[in-house]
């Protein structure tokens, strides 16, 4: 099923003409439409974001084998030298005075910090692991370098629109910051927009994307009440750009097939106050997807899909 929603923008036809099938598959978007539902899963794994994560590692991921073409790609912008100051923005773009926090998900150096990592935190509703290593592609390729590198091409395409930009972290500290860290740097941000970016562990032959929405929380430390209908906003925008830009289609196994997803047991949206989403870029485990995910020239097509849903949930 592909993604219809706020932004998403057809391929368009080869031929000048428009055939009686193409005229017929138009006259079914509407009924598409009324399909579009919140659904929510209540995770099972002690991870933040994904539904198959890497146990934590006392040794060092494998050296990656997987082909990668970041050097046909526009270099990544350098990393700041305090991830707690923005990046300077552009001197105007649609976006002057917008804040945006991008979250990259886990730190490249989780696995030599076990005990840490391991230590739990309060998520509002109880208490979970500070965070973890992450997963990887079977060739070694990790989740934390992947995150990593769609971060900064993000951070790129956004301050060139003006926009202030920080990162929860950019690999510059040893573990960490756990889960409900990440989420106060959203909110001491003020930020108009955090998106935590991941890719899934899951079994072969699961495919696809999906953007993780807040359920609607209300109990201990947790109120994300205020935030569940902009942060849905902001995913359904995301989810549409993600597809019109990477060709992606949503995820085969999470959800009904549209690329959305409610949770209720993360602390990185349990404990935010601003429009906050994830999104699972792929799944790291399938080879085909894993293609993707090694390719620069993809990760590129997926921080400006990203970047330009960001983009336009800023400009309403």
């Amino acid at each position: 099923m592909s993604y219809v929603g706020p932004d998403f923008e057809p391929p368009q036809p080869r031929r000048p003409r428009r055939g009686p099938l193409t005229v017929a598959l138009a006259a079914l978007v509407p009924g598409a439409l009324l399909g579009w539902l919140v659904y929510e899963t209540v995770g099972g794994s002690g991870d933040e974001g994904g539904s198959g994560r890497a146990a934590v590692r006392s040794s060092p991921p494998a050296a990656s084998s997987a082909p990668s073409d970041d050097a046909k790609e526009p270099s990544a912008s350098p990393k700041p030298s305090d991830t707690s100051s923005a990046s300077a923005p552009a001197a105007s773009g649609p976006l002057k005075g917008k804040v945006v926090v991008i979250d990259p998900g886990h730190n490249p150096s989780n696995f030599q910090h076990a005990s840490e990592i391991n230590r739990r935190v309060n998520i509002g509703t109880n208490r979970k692991e500070c965070d973890t290593t992450g997963t990887s592609t079977n060739d070694g390729y990790t989740e934390a370098k992947f995150t990593l590198d769609v971060a900064h091409r993000m951070r790129t395409l956004l301050l060139e629109q003006g926009a202030t930009v920080k990162l929860t972290q950019d690999g510059d500290r040893p573990y960490g910051p756990c889960v409900d860290e990440r989420a106060r740097i959203g909110n001491e941000a003020k930020a108009d927009a955090v998106v935590s970016i991941h890719a899934d562990g899951s079994g072969a032959g699961n495919r696809g994307f999906h953007v993780i929405l807040p359920g609607a929380v209300h109990a201990g430390a947790a109120d994300t009440r205020a935030i569940v209908g902009p942060s849905r906003d902001l995913g359904e925008r995301v989810a549409g750009r993600f597809v019109a830009v990477t060709g992606s289609a949503p995820s085969n196994y999470v959800g009904d097939g549209g690329g959305l997803v409610t949770r209720k047991d993360l602390g990185g949206l349990n404990l935010s106050t601003v429009p906050k989403v994830f999104i699972e870029c792929g799944n790291m485990r399938d080879s085909k997807d894993a293609a993707l995910l090694t390719s620069g020239a993809w990760r590129q097509k997926a921080a400006r899909g990203i970047s330009e849903g960001i983009v336009s949930f800023l400009r309403g």
